[in-house]
C-alpha cells in the first residue's frame, strides 16, 4: 500500500461529491476496510495516518477535495 492507494480509499470513506467526513471516521473506514493491507505494508504500517493527510491534500490538488470550508471535516468534490 501507498500513498497514492489512499486516494480513492479516502474518497470511498466520504461517500458521493457533496458529502462531507470527519477525519477521524475517514482513518477508521481505512483501517475497518483495509487493516490486512496496512499490516503488509511494511514501514508503511506506523506512518499511513500521516499519509493519509498527505493523500489528502493530493486530493485538495487534483480539486476533488475540501479541507478548508469545515475545520475537522472532509468534503468531497468530485
Amino acid at each position: 500500500m501507498t500513498r497514492e492507494d489512499l486516494k480513492p480509499i479516502i474518497l470511498a470513506a466520504i461517500g458521493s461529491p457533496g458529502k462531507m467526513e470527519r477525519i477521524a471516521q475517514i482513518a477508521k473506514f481505512i483501517w475497518d476496510h483495509h487493516e490486512s493491507d496496512l499490516r503488509a505494508s511494511g514501514d508503511f504500517f506506523y506512518t499511513w495516518q500521516y499519509d493519509m493527510r498527505w493523500a489528502g491534500n493530493g486530493l485538495v490538488k487534483e480539486g476533488r477535495l475540501d479541507k478548508k470550508s469545515h475545520p475537522g471535516m472532509w468534503e468531497r468534490l468530485k
